[in-house]
């Protein structure tokens, strides 16, 4: 977790998944989302309950925790005085102040649906910033954003336990459906289909450089194959590696072959005469 503090109103925002280098407050104070330079503090306070602890104690006489002297393991800087703190520090050791880091307002622009072209407003699903269609249901992650979401779902389906119906799960080849190509939200380019972990059945569709677009449900989907022990299996994994090997050596034969074949041949007096060589 990586928290910053508004100095205003002092709100605090958890800013590790932010894609911006900015953000305004909710006060309207404008807050960077940089990392923080920490420093070697004392320890003042107990992290689990925030009550007083001694210069060398080592568990707190009020709720009996353990008190973390060790710098390895303080990766979570405070907010407000930079001390180094543990991840699951519920108070800051040396000034006492508690960690409440708030959702980071959504100040992302509008972005048509890969689907149906609707407009999209931003939003965030369990602390992920994504945009979804009002029409389709369909959620756009953006950049790298789409792991999380995927392991954001499959913690709340773990979580739920029994309670949970059962997830829905493909498997194996995509069900035979008409071939769309969708268009990227941001730079408006085809994006490429890519069939989650080569073996889940279900179809994204990923712009390399922008984000992944999710079709209605099939986030449920994907978690499903997820807590159900979907993965690569060896056999499957060696046979697309043969196969991506073979695609990339056609490829450079074909390369090859029209190099070769365009510097061999002599130029054509006409446009048609070209197009025909071209074709033959």
């Amino acid at each position: 977790m990586k928290l910053v503090a508004c100095p205003d109103c002092h709100a605090q925002y958890d800013v590790s998944s932010a894609v911006a280098p900015s953000f305004a407050c909710h006060c309207g104070h404008l807050l960077e989302t940089r990392a923080l330079t920490p420093v070697d503090a004392e320890i003042h306070r107990c992290a689990a309950c925030g009550a007083h602890v001694g210069e060398k104690a080592r568990s707190c006489d009020y709720c009996g925790a353990a008190v973390v002297r060790d710098p390895a393991p303080r990766s979570l800087i405070c907010p407000e005085c930079f001390a180094r703190n543990t991840e699951a520090s519920r108070f800051c050791v040396a000034c006492g102040v508690a960690f409440q880091p708030q959702t980071i307002p959504c100040t992302g622009r509008e972005l048509p649906c890969p689907a149906c072209d609707v407009a999209m407003p931003p939003g965030m699903v369990a602390a992920v910033p994504v945009s979804e269609c009002r029409e389709c249901h369909g959620l756009w992650a953006p950049g790298s954003h789409f792991d999380r979401l995927i392991e954001r779902a499959a913690q709340a389906r773990r979580s739920a336990g029994a309670s949970a119906a059962a997830p829905r799960v493909r498997r194996g080849t995509p069900s035979p459906e008409q071939l769309r190509y969708r268009k990227c939200p941001e730079c408006r380019g085809f994006m490429l289909r890519r069939n989650f972990r080569r073996a889940s059945g279900v179809i994204l569709d990923v712009c390399r450089e922008h984000g992944t677009w999710l079709d209605a449900d099939e986030i449920e989907e994907i978690a499903g194959f997820i807590l159900s022990g979907g993965a690569i299996t060896s056999v499957v994994d060696d046979e697309h590696r043969k196969a991506d090997a073979l695609a990339a050596a056609a490829r450079l034969r074909v390369s090859r072959d029209v190099s070769s074949h365009s510097l061999l041949r002599p130029r054509r007096g006409s446009l048609l005469e070209l197009l025909l060589d071209i074709l033959t």
